[in-house]
């Protein structure tokens, strides 16, 4: 599997919902805290194409985007070969 990053701050309900949906698919993932690490905020806006909205959601080096994305790919069946 992958390395799995979510860029998150702790108060966004999109970001525990990603990370919830995660937990539940069994993917073990990195949460990077943009809001207690702010030096990461650039490093997200350049791995995600200019996106500064978390959560940023990154498996490997493909950028699947926020939790709106992701459970649009879970719905289409097409997160759990992602995951695997």
């Amino acid at each position: 599997m992958d390395n799995i990053t979510v860029y998150a701050t702790a108060a966004c309900p999109f970001c525990m919902r990603a990370k919830e949906l995660l937990e539940k698919k069994g993917a073990a993932f990195t949460t990077i805290r943009v809001d207690t690490n702010p030096e990461y905020i650039d490093e997200m806006v350049k791995n995600s194409g200019g996106m500064t909205t978390v959560p940023q959601i990154f498996i490997g080096d493909f950028h699947v985007g926020g939790f709106d994305e992701l459970k649009a790919l879970d719905d289409k069946g097409e997160l759990d070969p992602l995951l695997s």
